[in-house]
């Protein structure tokens, strides 16, 4: 596609701009720099970028961030470019933001005092995932349920691997189980099926309920894929702002 390509080139243009201050003489110049900024009170910040989508992560005051925000539109308005006011947001690590399909947000860890850069499944990628199994196993659908749990295997699989490295054991778990409600229950429509006669079909003899399967081909469970949680920095981000606490 060419419009990722001219994102980026038009962009490196920002890229250059934000990180100005830091590229002189490699990193440990620029870890220094930073150190001397924050301790006069000067914020910090780094651009992470793909293609048009970027976020600027910032240590410092809403106000830095204001400022920061008006310096990146002037940056991209004589590239023909503007930050679209539907997309652009400031907002408090505490309360996240989504980027790229994930939801990267600051939380204490459950059971201790000490806090931690999360990243999580956002909502919007969940919802479409679920909107495409609901159009593959629609009630009235005449379609072949081999072809069907074929077509289903590859979404999911592609979409599991994608997102295996958020906090998503749970998700995974309850994405599972409505792709096994909404295979079964179209198995029933179409097979004229009640309960008992699905029960039948899918346990074996001892009982057990059996992985979904339709002429050797068996529904792929997201859960099976090892999640391998994404930690880098993770517990050095420093908090932008300070909470206020009753």
């Amino acid at each position: 596609m060419l419009s990722p390509l001219l994102a980026n080139i038009a962009l490196s243009a920002l890229d250059e701009h934000l990180m100005e201050p830091w590229t002189p003489g490699g990193s440990m110049a620029t870890r220094g720099r930073r150190a001397h900024r924050r301790r006069y009170g000067r914020p910090n910040w780094r651009i992470v970028r793909y293609t048009d989508d970027f976020v600027v992560l910032v240590d410092g005051g809403r106000d830095d961030v204001t400022r920061l925000r008006e310096e990146i539109a002037g940056t991209l308005h004589p590239l023909g470019l503007r930050l679209s006011p539907a997309k652009t947001q400031i907002t408090h690590m505490s309360d996240g933001f989504d980027f790229l399909g994930f939801r990267i947000q600051w939380r204490r860890k459950r059971g201790s005092n000490r806090w931690y850069v999360y990243t999580f499944i956002a909502d919007r990628p969940i919802r479409q995932l679920k909107d495409k199994i609901r159009a593959l196993t629609n009630r009235t659908s005449q379609q072949d349920p081999r072809d069907v749990l074929i077509r289903l295997n590859q979404i999911m699989r592609g979409w599991v691997n994608y997102f295996k490295h958020a906090v998503c054991k749970t998700t995974l778990k309850a994405l599972d189980h409505f792709v096994w409600r909404r295979v079964t229950s179209w198995w029933m429509t179409l097979h004229r099926w009640r309960w008992k006669d699905l029960r039948r079909h899918l346990t074996d003899h001892d009982g057990r309920w059996k992985r979904l399967s339709a002429d050797g081909v068996e529904l792929f469970t997201t859960a099976s894929v090892a999640v391998t949680r994404y930690r880098y920095r993770g517990n050095t981000i420093p908090n932008p702002w300070p909470l206020n606490h009753a």
